[in-house]
C-alpha cells in the first residue's frame, strides 16, 4: 500500500520494474515447473499477504466514520459499479484493437476494490475525512473478495472465456479469506506486535508481491505471450490516465450535488478512485494462474497503480494548502490498523 507523499525514496515501484524485467531475461525459475516451484510459492504469498491485513485490520478504526452512508454509498458505488461500466464503455471503443488478454486486464482493473492505506494516508496528508475514508477503504477490501470474481465471472462468461466460478471462489475462501479471518482472530496477540514491528513487515509484505509479479510475468515471457504487443503499453497508460480522471471528474460533480464538506469530498475522491494492486496480484494468482497470459492481464492494474500515486499525490499537496485547511491540525492516522505499505 504505497502511500508515500512525504516519505523518502520509495523502492517498491522500481521494484516492480526489476521483477518484469528479471521475468524477461530469467523466466525458467518462475515459469511452471521452475525451481521456485510456483504453485506453492503463489499460494503461500497469497495466504502470507492476506494474513498480514487482517493482523492490521482494526474494526475499532472504523466506527468513527461508520454512519456517513451518503459519502459509503459514493464510494462504494464508484469503485463497483461506476468503474466497470465505464470499463465497459472504453472496451466498446477500443473494440477489436486491444488484445483478449489485456482487455480481459482492464476490465479486472475495473472490477478491483478501492487502497486502503494509501487512500487513509493520501485523505489525511489532504486534510480530508480520514474516518470515513478508514471506513470505506476497508469496507471497499472487504466487499472485493465477493464483488470483483463475481465481476469477472461474468464478464469472462460473456466474453468466452468462462471458466469455473465456482473453483475460483473457492480458491479464494481457502487463500484469502481463511487467512485474512484468521489474521484478525489473531490480532489480540499479534496486533501489538505488529504495530511495534510496522516496516519489518511491509518489507515483507513488498517483497511477496514483488515475487508474485515476478512469477505472474515468467510464464507470460517463457510462452512468447508479449511478442506484438510493444504499443499495449503505451494504450494502457492512455486509457488509464483518461479512465482516472472520468472517475473523479464523475465523483467529484456527485459530491458536489450532494452537498459534501471539503473534507468528506477529499476522501470520497481518494478512496472512490484508486485501485489496489496489494489485493490485485494475489486475486488475479488465484483467479487466472493457470493462464499464461497472466502477465497482460495484470498490466492495466500496475500502469493504473503507479498512476493513481502520482497524480493523487499531487493532489493532496495542492488540497493541504486550501484556506479553510490552513489553520486545522492534520487528522492523526488510527494506531494499531492500516499496517501495510503497498496497495
Amino acid at each position: 500500500m504505497a502511500a508515500t507523499a512525504n516519505k523518502g525514496f520509495d523502492w517498491f515501484l522500481p521494484g516492480m520494474a526489476a521483477a518484469v524485467l528479471l521475468a524477461t531475461l530469467f523466466p525458467e525459475p518462475g515459469a511452471r515447473g521452475g525451481w521456485l516451484h510456483p504453485e506453492i510459492v503463489i499460494k503461500a504469498g497469497v495466504a502470507l499477504i492476506f494474513f498480514l491485513h487482517g493482523v492490521a485490520l482494526s474494526f475499532g478504526a472504523l466506527r468513527a466514520g461508520a454512519f456517513q452512508w451518503r459519502l459509503h454509498l459514493v464510494v462504494q458505488l464508484s469503485t463497483f459499479l461506476l468503474f466497470p461500466l465505464l470499463g465497459l464503455a472504453m472496451l466498446a471503443v477500443f473494440g477489436s484493437s486491444i488484445s483478449p488478454p489485456l482487455r480481459l486486464g482492464a476490465f479486472y482493473l475495473c472490477a478491483l476494490p478501492s487502497t486502503v492505506s494509501s487512500s487513509v494516508a493520501l485523505t489525511a496528508a489532504a486534510r480530508g475525512n480520514v474516518p470515513a475514508a478508514v471506513f470505506n477503504a476497508t469496507l471497499s477490501s472487504l466487499l472485493g473478495v465477493v464483488v470483483t470474481p463475481l465481476w469477472v465471472g461474468w464478464y469472462e462468461g460473456v466474453t468466452g472465456r468462462g471458466g469455473s466460478l465456482g473453483g475460483v471462489i473457492v480458491d479464494l475462501v481457502v487463500w484469502l479469506v481463511l487467512p485474512l479471518v484468521v489474521g484478525q482472530l489473531a490480532r489480540p496477540w499479534l496486533g501489538g506486535w505488529a504495530a511495534r514491528n510496522r516496516s519489518r513487515i511491509n518489507v515483507v509484505d513488498r517483497i511477496t508481491i514483488l515475487l508474485l509479479v515476478y512469477t505472474s510475468f515468467c510464464d507470460s515471457v517463457a510462452m512468447g505471450v508479449w511478442r506484438g504487443h510493444g504499443a499495449d503499453a503505451f494504450a494502457t497508460i492512455a486509457a488509464s490516465a483518461v479512465l482516472f480522471f472520468i472517475v473523479m471528474f464523475i465523483v467529484g460533480r456527485a459530491c458536489d450535488a450532494l452537498g459534501f464538506s471539503t473534507a468528506d469530498r477529499i476522501a470520497a475522491i481518494f478512496c472512490g478512485s484508486k485501485k489496489t494492486l496489494a489485493s490485485g496480484v494475489p486475486m488475479a494468482q488465484l483467479m487466472f494462474g493457470e493462464s499464461p497470459e497472466l502477465g497482460l492481464i495484470l498490466l492495466p492494474i500496475m500502469i493504473y497503480h503507479q498512476l493513481q500515486l502520482l497524480i493523487c499525490g499531487v493532489l493532496a499537496g495542492r488540497w493541504a494548502m486550501r484556506t479553510d485547511a490552513r489553520d486545522e491540525p492534520a487528522t492523526p492516522l488510527p494506531k494499531g490498523g492500516l499496517l501495510l505499505e503497498e496497495d
